[in-house]
């Protein structure tokens, strides 16, 4: 276990990209309530695939816990029992947490794969603290941190189920997005520290390594921000419906326009790291993906506001400002050595 930990590390990481992924997905289809109950789906563990599962039957069994859609309203049932000829409001409870109770299958879905994505990821974190204990002795840190991550992903899956319960309240959503940037570092520290072939010594520089701190910490205040405008398109796209989603930004907020011009001191700081690492001589390679993950989220956060929120632009966007954060604290790593 303990010579496959960095491998283990490296799985949690994939896979919590992939977590990122997959939620963009969910917020650019407008699919975050497409399973209005947490952990399950309508009371399923696999959710329905057409709505007539959803509607009251006449004598047919009904589990505990399994959701119907009737009267525009969900309910949920109290106990095991089987239907009789008419519905009888005693063997059900309405949902209380929200009166969200809508049913549309590719949304539905959308959000399940999001949710077992998130699964396989818990995995791959339980096998990360049973793994780290291995190194107690030799380093503390490293089992602590892996706990931490742990224990975050705990948090996370708790922030998950609140964001559905408040009908995705936007202050939870960027929690939720900046918890996971910080699991994110965590797991690079991990990085850093058990995967040593790929270290090299380099020059260091403290006023580079304060200018990579900077960077790192604009890339985290810029994704929260995006987050925010995030929310204010998918609010813009209830009122206006999703097939109008293009006029969406016709009249920005405020929280748009603070996100758009962060952007000149985003590609101003780092364009100064790159000078500082030629004038230096300091040999750190990965800022050259620094410059092309800044050429990449400029284009399409263009392409967004220019040309209609073009398919994948979103996902895109927010992945491209995921890597680059990753990389700006990994260099912090690196440059501290």
């Amino acid at each position: 276990m303990k010579k496959r930990f960095p491998r283990i590390v490296k799985y949690c990481l994939i896979s919590l990209y992939l977590i990122f992924l997959a939620g963009s997905i969910v917020r650019m289809t407008g699919s975050g309530m497409g399973c209005p109950d947490w952990p399950k789906c309508f009371g399923y563990y696999i959710p329905p695939i057409v709505e007539t599962q959803l509607l009251w039957h006449p004598n047919k069994d009904y589990k505990k816990g399994v959701a119907i859609i009737k009267n525009e309203k969900l309910f949920v049932a109290q106990e095991d029992f089987k239907s009789t000829i008419a519905f009888e409001m005693n063997n059900w409870d309405i949902y209380k947490k929200h009166d969200y109770a809508k049913f549309n299958v590719f949304h539905t879905w959308t959000e399940y794969i999001n949710r077992l994505v998130s699964v396989l990821s818990g995995i791959f974190f339980l096998f990360l603290i049973i793994g780290s204990i291995k190194f107690w002795k030799e380093n503390k840190l490293i089992p602590i941190l892996s706990f931490g991550a742990f224990f975050l992903m705990l948090f996370e899956a708790w922030l998950g189920k609140t964001v559905v319960d408040s009908v995705l309240n936007p202050s939870t959503i960027t929690i939720h997005m900046v918890v996971g940037l910080i699991i994110v570092a965590i797991l690079l520290k991990l990085t850093h520290m058990v995967d040593h072939k790929n270290s090299s010594i380099k020059k260091s520089s403290s006023l580079f390594t304060n200018v990579l701190w900077v960077a790192a910490l604009f890339s985290l205040i810029q994704i929260a921000l995006g987050t925010q405008v995030r929310q204010y398109v998918d609010e813009q796209v209830k009122l206006l419906g999703f097939e109008n989603k293009q006029l969406s930004l016709l009249a920005p907020d405020l929280k748009f326009y603070i996100h758009r011009s962060f952007t000149i001191a985003i590609i101003a700081v780092n364009t100064w790291l790159f000078y500082l690492n030629e004038k230096l001589h300091l040999g750190f390679k990965k800022l050259n993906w620094i410059l092309v993950l800044l050429g990449l989220e400029t284009l399409t956060g263009i392409l967004m506001y220019y040309v209609d929120f073009p398919l994948g632009t979103q996902s895109l966007h927010l992945l491209f400002g995921v890597f680059l954060f990753s990389i700006q604290f990994y260099l912090v790593l690196e440059s501290k050595e």
